[in-house]
């Protein structure tokens, strides 16, 4: 029987050690993205049209918790209501309006000093792309791959990170990333509060929507708030 519990409660630490968070939490972010960037929803025929520098809500929340095989879960979603720079005419050559929604699934392999993530999870860009009175209706599911990697100031309150994900499958590629810095001026037992200030960069390859080839591109910086309970 010994021999059998030893190696059990050998594998119990080790899942243990490979679990990072030390309690259940929960953690939300809101944030003011600055967008510029371009738009192309027919590549065969039209050259790539500046997107009016606008703004918009992003948000996230994410469920941590100390069970080492459960993984942990998060949430972002980005509303992308924007459109092109106006022609001679003075009318907007493309309407974008869709949604942007991650379901990602992971596992916290670093959480001290240094803070690292990877997981999967699924993503959904949903709404329409309107352009000279024709409609382009889009609802894409596809699997992603997420990593986040990070590092704290100890005892300054500040810290810094960078998340990515990825995928490229089904006609759909889109590649997401940030890099952000943050300061915690809130700290305590029940709630640590803090503000960022990043850059993000989203790049949106559709296939064969409607027979057109739609690329689209935001960037810019963004501003906000977080909390971790």
């Amino acid at each position: 029987m010994k021999a059998i519990q030893l190696p059990l409660l050998a594998a119990v630490l080790g899942l243990s050690s490979f679990a990072q968070a030390d309690f259940i939490g929960l953690k939300g972010d809101v944030s003011y993205w600055n967008v510029d960037g371009t738009a192309n929803i027919n590549e065969k025929y039209q050259a790539d049209q500046d997107i009016e520098r606008d703004g918009t809500v992003q948000v996230s929340v994410a469920f941590e918790h100390p069970v080492p095989i459960i993984p942990n879960i998060k949430a972002k979603y980005t509303k992308l209501d924007f459109a092109t720079e106006a022609d001679q005419l003075g009318l907007a050559k493309t309407d974008i309006n869709l949604d942007h929604t991650d379901l990602i699934l992971y596992y916290e392999i670093l959480d001290n000093v240094v803070k690292a993530d990877i997981g999967i999870g699924a993503t959904r860009l949903s709404g329409d792309v309107k352009q000279f009175g024709q409609n382009v209706s889009i609802d894409e599911y596809s699997p992603i791959i997420y990593a986040e990697a990070g590092v704290k100031l100890p005892f300054t309150g500040l810290s810094a990170k960078a998340e990515a994900t990825y995928t490229n499958l089904n006609d759909v590629k889109i590649t997401d990333a940030q890099a952000e810095l943050q300061y915690d001026f809130v700290k305590s037992l029940l709630v640590d509060v803090g503000a960022k200030v990043g850059y993000r960069v989203l790049n949106i390859e559709l296939s064969d929507m409607d027979k057109r080839d739609m690329k689209l591109d935001f960037k810019g910086p963004y501003i906000g708030l977080n909390a971790h309970f």
